[in-house]
């Protein structure tokens, strides 16, 4: 797996965190999806994910982070609430 992708799954993939339950099923209607980012992104992605993560005293990763980023995006729209 390329690291320019966001591959977010529980069990043999190496980004675990938010969305998931002790046996790998999806929580709150998660969908999984692959997406392709700037390489840019990456580097970006990781320090929020360990920010939030310090701070939260929980763990999030580059999913978590692009799932609020987008919850975000979405909300300010009035598209989600």
């Amino acid at each position: 797996m390329d690291d320019k992708h966001v591959h977010d799954k529980h069990c043999g993939h190496k980004h675990h965190g938010h969305g998931h339950d002790e046996h790998g099923e999806h929580e709150h209607g998660l969908v999984e999806v692959t997406i392709e980012l700037e390489d840019e992104h990456i580097p970006a992605l990781d320090a929020v994910a360990a920010e939030l993560t310090r701070d939260l005293k929980q763990p999030w990763d580059r999913g978590a982070v692009v799932r609020l980023a987008l919850s975000e995006f979405f909300s300010r729209r009035g598209m989600i609430t």
